[in-house]
């Protein structure tokens, strides 16, 4: 479904993504870990169109889409939710699940579309009409999943989604994730807390300093020695 080939993206003279390259098919949960720094919230905002690789493609589905703005992208199927989960933080809950949908040509099934995220997230049904800002942390980031999903994406990217948040509902969001995903939905993820992602991951890369140094599937990856001393707090 996504085809990233030999991204190297730069902020400015910082040569932020080197030489990048990952592949996520149809129907996976694949994981991005690495430490604070290394390019990971750089390579999704690379593959929604936020920021111009200066070499390399990204493909979605075999068409090339680097060249595209990042609202087209959305158009043609790719959701982000944001590190920091990014809501409009003076609408309602329901105001901002409208601007979720603002890519769709077609608004019949908006009502339906509303009925499945509220069906997900049950506690934003519960305050629906509530000021968006004035949200639990948990609630804010089930708000940012259900307006990404609001837009009907294929590919779904999640940016740190745990950050921030108890335990419990880490556990409640990742289980949300899971659910998205069994429904027909792929997933990127970008995770600070790594046993958390590769325990619902197909696949997992370690990204260090702008480079994949490793890939494989979240089981390898969780039982190699390397990754479990660098990123699940393994001695």
């Amino acid at each position: 479904m996504l085809e990233v080939s030999d991204i190297h993206t730069y902020y400015g003279n910082i040569h932020a993504l080197n030489g990048v390259s990952l592949a996520v098919e149809k129907g996976e949960i694949v994981t991005l870990i690495g430490a604070n720094g290394a390019g990971k919230t750089t390579t999704l905002r690379t593959i929604c169109g936020l920021l111009k690789p200066r070499q390399g493609q990204v493909k979605l589905e075999g068409q090339e889409i680097s060249k595209f703005k990042a609202h087209e992208i959305v158009y043609k199927g790719v959701a982000m939710v944001p590190e920091g989960r990014g809501i409009f933080a003076r609408l309602t809950v329901t105001e901002n699940l409208d601007l979720g949908a603002y890519s769709l040509k077609d608004r019949s099934t908006f009502a339906a579309d509303l009925e499945r995220v509220f069906g997900i997230f049950p506690r934003l049904k519960e305050r629906q009409k509530q000021i968006a800002g004035t949200l639990s942390g948990g609630e804010q980031q089930m708000l940012a999943i259900g307006r990404a999903l609001m837009a009907h994406p294929r590919l779904l990217l999640l940016d740190e989604p745990s950050m921030g948040l108890a335990p419990i509902l880490v556990e409640s969001i990742f289980e949300t994730i899971q659910a998205i995903n069994r429904e027909g939905t792929t997933v990127l993820l970008v995770e600070q807390n790594a046993l958390m992602a590769l325990s619902i991951a197909h696949r997992g890369y370690v990204l260090q300093t702008g480079q994949i140094v490793l890939s494989d599937s979240a089981e390898a990856l969780k039982k190699n020695e390397e990754v479990q001393k660098a990123y699940l707090g393994v001695e």
